[in-house]
């Protein structure tokens, strides 16, 4: 049976989306949304209306009749920690996105789209891998503070898919393997997955810094800067994500750019791009201590992946620990589209979303 999937990952200036029929992709489309229209609306949730007119437009502009969809899958936003997998779509979840969301964010948006478009086809809409993903061990939140538990926020989405796509690859089952991830992005997390489950993460403020991230950084010193009086909470929080990491240093978000200043003899880059590897490199060691060492791949996925100079020197640190197997690319339209095919050929279920029950599920 083919089944035909909408997937819509809502960005903060674009909107993404891809119609797969099965595992065959059928389209693929970015949605820009101008600045001068974003700037229309008060707030992201506002914003609902015209995206989800875009996605049909785009979806009759290229021959797609809604009515032949079987699921819509959005980007799992910014909701109170889930685990992994798939949700149905809900009242509750709608209300939480729309009136209580934990964080303003586009990728909210997601859900909402999604379930709007299923209803009037009367399909089941989902999330898959939420950003808001948590399936850390007791051991792994606590901080070192008392009440400052870590957060598990990272790139579930893309890096779970990929730990899968490895298994797959290599004729294992995920669910028997012990993998550590690293997303390499605008922002860098590394996470390990223990026998299918995402026990413990490095986020993008406890590990690595990245192109706009500055992400460990001395306690004792971002301190100091606080009360320095020089900066507001806004200037300290844009420091950190937006001004941080490589653009701090070179004045440029884009790796390419700072692997052409190297070529041309630039020693600051060369030594901002070795790093950037090396504090990748100390996070996947970091986490292989989680499993005892016992560390069945390394996975490096995301945009940066596609650099073979940052692999190499990630690889060439690491690769004592297991082997590594490079997939680059954000891979976030299929994992979301392949995550549901998953539910609705019975090879996974999906939860609902239920926010008295998330703490026990």
């Amino acid at each position: 049976m083919i089944y035909r999937i909408l997937a819509v990952n809502p960005g903060s200036t674009s909107t993404k989306i891809a119609v797969y029929d099965n595992d065959n992709v059928v389209l693929v489309k970015g949605i820009d949304h101008p600045a001068c229209e974003i700037a229309k609306y008060n707030n992201i949730q506002d914003q609902f209306e015209m995206r989800k007119d875009e996605v049909l437009k785009v979806l009759k502009e290229n021959n797609i009749d809604i009515n032949t969809l079987s699921a819509v899958v959005g980007r799992g936003g910014l909701l109170p920690p889930v685990k992994s997998g798939a949700y149905l779509v809900n009242d509750q979840m709608i209300d939480r996105l729309v009136n209580r969301p934990i964080i303003e964010h586009a990728s909210n948006l997601g859900a909402i789209i999604s379930y709007e478009i299923a209803k009037q086809l009367k399909i089941n809409a989902y999330i898959y891998d939420s950003v808001a993903v948590d399936e850390l061990d007791d051991i792994a939140r606590l901080s070192g503070i008392c009440g400052m538990d870590r957060d598990c926020l990272s790139h579930a989405l893309n890096s779970r898919a990929m730990a899968m796509k490895h298994s797959k690859n290599n004729n294992k089952n995920y669910k028997d393997l012990n993998l550590i991830v690293a997303h390499l992005g605008g922002g860098i997390t590394v996470s390990v997955h223990k026998k299918g489950k995402m026990v413990d993460i490095v986020s993008d403020d406890e590990g690595s810094f990245s192109p706009e991230r500055a992400g460990r950084v001395p306690c004792k010193k971002i301190i100091d800067r606080c009360f320095s009086g020089e900066y507001s909470h806004r200037d300290m929080l844009k420091m950190i994500r937006g001004n941080g990491g490589i653009v701090s240093y070179l004045g440029t978000v884009d790796v390419r750019e700072v692997e052409k200043m190297i070529n041309e003899g630039n020693e600051d880059a060369k030594l901002v791009h070795e790093a950037m590897a090396y504090q990748v490199s100390k996070s996947i060691g970091e986490l292989a201590t989680v499993v005892e060492g016992k560390v069945d791949a390394i996975v490096i996925t995301g945009g940066i992946a596609y650099s073979n100079i940052i692999t190499s020197m990630i690889k060439k640190r690491v690769d004592f620990i297991a082997p590594v197997d490079i997939i680059p690319g954000e891979n976030e339209l299929e994992s979301l589209s392949l995550g549901v095919l998953r539910v609705l050929l019975g090879e996974e279920n999906a939860r609902v979303y239920e926010e008295n029950e998330l703490a026990k599920a």
